[in-house]
């Protein structure tokens, strides 16, 4: 596979590499926004208001359905009232209890990690609520458990459902009084996104197009990713995730300050060398900056003279501001940005950007 930047302005391979359709999936996120809003304010969320906040969210998913309870946290910030965690395995916390509301989100409804942390919160007497596929394994629990189900219709492949997954989350939290979020700030997202699906087009040419122009800087590197504030360090992992998945293509993520104790030194490292009279282009690093309105004032200090550590030793920077006033806006800012350079990234490597065989593979070799 190599990579050939001319294929992000033929509009013919841009079709025939895509025939599943991710270009398309991406575009649609702003309609994911406002049905995922809708369907969730129709669904029947009667026992929140009857019990009142749990001592803790804890939000149980994989891959793209795990992410929606770091979005959830993001957006709901360091005011929020209560802890906010994700679980990313097969089993609860121990301290996880009675007081504590697991909600269990699975595209499919059939992710086995989710279910067995569904089960084990109905065992240990927890407030469960679930996202999922209609008829599927996690409603049937929901059903047994008499839990609040919200129903999540998708096609395709779940990383690409993320704002079908993370906006009943939202709605939930803004009925428990977490965050602030009326009716005009999932609309001002969703116009966020519909602005962004126009400028990164298909047919809008790679020197004014941001997602095509991201994934050529992206090209024949390794991406270091830096977020400067918990918010935009979500979008930091969601790139990685995303190259990782359409791109097939290694990434590191991280979070100003930590990086500041470990990744900068790869500043001095064989990867940031570039051997200009080398026979063939090796990898060599770039780092991206994702920007948050919201960084702490030495955060802000630290990713100065981190962009201009990189610049002085020769790895090219690049910087992205996050756009819009509430903090879900601005984190879809970041995250359609990465979905989409992690797509054309992978069609100028002529890679099919859905199938992800490897993860294929490996359920069918753990399966009974």
């Amino acid at each position: 596979m190599s990579w050939e930047p001319d294929r992000l302005d033929d509009q013919k391979q841009l079709t025939d590499g895509d025939p599943s359709g991710m270009l398309r999936a991406v575009a649609a996120s702003a309609a994911q926004v406002r049905t995922s809003h809708r369907a969730a304010r129709e669904a029947d969320l009667s026992s929140l208001d009857r019990e009142g906040r749990p001592r803790t969210i804890v939000v149980a998913g994989m891959g793209g359905s795990g992410i929606a309870g770091d979005i959830l946290n993001a957006v709901c910030g360091h005011g929020a009232p209560l802890p906010i965690v994700t679980v990313r395995s097969y089993r609860l916390p121990g301290w996880v209890g009675a007081t504590d509301m697991v909600i269990a989100v699975s595209c499919s409804g059939r992710t086995e990690e989710t279910l067995a942390v569904a089960m084990e919160a109905v065992r240990r007497g927890c407030r469960l609520l679930a996202l999922g596929a209609p008829d599927s394994p996690l409603q049937a629990i929901a059903r047994q458990a008499g839990a609040p189900f919200v129903p999540v219709v998708t096609e395709g492949q779940p990383r690409a459902a993320v704002w079908a997954l993370s906006i009943p989350l939202v709605v939930i939290a803004a009925r428990l009084g977490l965050v602030q979020a009326d009716d005009e700030a999932f609309e001002s997202t969703a116009k966020r996104l519909e602005d962004i699906a126009h400028r990164c087009r298909p047919a809008s040419e790679s020197f004014i197009n941001p997602g095509k122009s991201l994934a050529m800087e992206m090209a024949e590197t390794v991406p270091m990713i830096w977020g400067s504030s918990p918010l935009a360090a979500v979008a930091a992992y969601r790139w990685a995730c995303q190259l990782n998945e359409n791109g097939k293509y290694p990434a590191v993520w991280g979070e100003i300050p930590e990086v500041n104790h470990n990744q900068v030194v790869a500043f001095d490292g064989p990867l940031a060398t570039r051997d200009i009279f080398a026979d063939e282009s090796g990898r060599s690093l770039r780092l991206f900056v994702l920007r948050d309105a919201e960084e702490h004032p030495q955060v802000a200090r630290r990713r100065e003279v981190s962009v201009r550590m990189a610049e002085d030793r020769g790895v090219p920077v690049t910087q992205i501001v996050a756009e819009g006033l509430h903090p879900l806006e601005r984190l879809a800012t970041l995250v359609e940005l990465g979905d989409y350079a992690s797509t054309y990234l992978a069609l100028g490597y002529g890679v099919d950007p859905t199938p992800v065989s490897a993860i294929t593979e490996l359920k069918a070799r753990i399966s009974p």
